[in-house]
């Protein structure tokens, strides 16, 4: 166990460490605001506080002088000023301390994302740009920087306390799926097949239309066969919107391929939901989407839920802003979200590979919705970042590697679409497929 000395404590304060050490260490902790009992403890002992306190007995306190960021209770702008420190971008410097930086302030300004709650520039889509972030402007948006920082500091741990022990967690991968647009050319209706005939014509739209031809946006039955060979758990989300927009293109949920297509995910994988962008501002809506969907992963049609309670979900278009979004998706009953990222940059929006509990600044309280934050999104590396496939097999790699280094999470988005047969995905499944051999390894 470990004892933390603070001359106060606040929520921040049992946020941050709860996370550091509980979730990412796997040790216990205390914070003590009693100087005393401080003192006389001789186990492994952090004085997080300015305050010169001299042990009893025993091996003296591991000491950081604290930032006031974990005790304030308003929001505003932060001085930061990054220098390195064991190899790596560091923030919030400490003097006379026995680590370099106050390790404390500056991962829950990263994990909560602070910076999203401070005035900023919104890109194309009213989200936040990724150009506003820390992380993009002192290039460690490839990094999982507070995972490095944890396992340095668990490692200047060891070295003051011999018998502090860590339980870091394994190295994980989780392939995941937006479902934007089902197929390509069936299930779409005549009217939808004869606008797009007349824009692009097709003769393999054509010939999926009569049957003699695989859709190429189905990519399905080749996904189940490489989770089966890899022994990979995936998880599904589905776009049910109940009509089409500009950014809502799916079949609809009452279609009985759709409604069949569903279904036999929910069987198989875990599913979860992909709210609409019409949803995204509209929680009755969201709502509505859950209940649709669990009634499509129910066994039959008859409109009832509740045998598929669906609580997971990622926004369409990664479209979300801070602190609403969040607070939306708890009021309509979920409580895992896979959305922290960028969707139009890879990379680690909250600098970290590990999922962890979404602190609501404004309220000054940990929820219960866990967040699930992914590092890589196909159609990013594709639209947005135009690398080849080569590029991108290299991008995944360096993921995978730091994912690795630090025993954390790699989340990945792909798109049915990028995985099946269509000319302009060329080559893409089976990049993919040779990334989940380097992920076996």
């Amino acid at each position: 166990m470990v004892l933390i000395y603070s001359h106060i404590t606040s929520p921040r304060l049992q946020y941050i460490c709860s996370f550091i050490f509980k979730e990412l260490m796997g040790v216990d902790f205390e914070i003590t605001i009693d100087s005393e009992e401080f003192k006389n403890f001789e186990g492994v002992k952090i004085n997080y506080s300015d305050a010169d306190i001299h042990s009893a007995q025993g091996v003296p306190a591991f000491n950081i002088q604290g930032n006031s960021l974990l005790f304030d209770e308003i929001i505003i702008q932060q001085e930061i000023i990054c220098f390195d420190a064991s190899g790596t971008k560091s923030f919030f410097r400490t003097h006379n301390s026995d680590f370099p930086f106050d390790i404390f302030a500056a991962s829950f300004y990263l994990v909560t994302r602070y910076e999203e709650y401070l005035p900023h520039e919104k890109d194309m889509y009213k989200r936040y740009a990724y150009e506003n972030s820390l992380a993009f402007k002192e290039g460690f948006l490839n990094q999982p920087l507070i995972n490095s920082w944890v396992k340095e500091f668990a490692k200047k741990l060891k070295q003051k306390f011999s018998t502090f022990n860590v339980q870091f967690p394994t190295f994980r991968f989780e392939p995941t799926y937006d479902i934007d647009i089902a197929y390509s050319y069936k299930h779409k209706g005549l009217l939808r097949n004869l606008g797009g005939f007349v824009k692009s014509p097709s003769a393999e739209r054509i010939k999926v239309l009569a049957g003699s031809a695989n859709d190429p946006f189905d990519s399905y039955e080749w996904l189940h066969q490489l989770h089966r060979r890899y022994h990979l758990q995936p998880l599904y989300f589905f776009l049910v919107a109940e009509k089409n927009g500009r950014f809502d293109k799916n079949i609809l949920p009452h279609k009985d391929a759709m409604w069949k297509l569903v279904n036999q995910h929910a069987k198989k994988n875990s599913i979860g939901l992909h709210p609409s962008w019409q949803s995204g501002d509209d929680v009755s809506l969201l709502r509505k989407e859950k209940l649709q969907l669990e009634a499509m992963a129910d066994s039959g049609r008859d409109g009832l839920s509740g045998l598929n309670n669906i609580t997971r979900s990622r926004q369409h278009y990664i479209r979300f802003n801070l602190p609403e979004g969040y607070r939306r998706l708890i009021g309509a009953g979920i409580t895992d979200d896979y959305s922290m990222g960028y969707g139009s940059i890879n990379g680690f929006r909250a600098s970290v590979a590990s999922s962890f509990y979404w602190y609501d600044l404004e309220k000054e309280e940990q929820t219960e919705l866990r967040i699930h934050p992914f590092c890589f999104m196909e159609a990013n590396a594709y639209y947005e970042q135009k690398q080849s496939i080569q590029q991108t097999y290299d991008e995944l790699i360096h993921y995978l590697s730091v994912c690795k280094d630090v025993n954390g999470t790699l989340i990945s988005i792909w798109h049915n679409n990028f995985l099946g047969t269509a000319k302009e995905f060329r080559g893409w499944r089976e990049m993919y497929e040779q990334f989940i051999t380097q992920v076996q390894q």
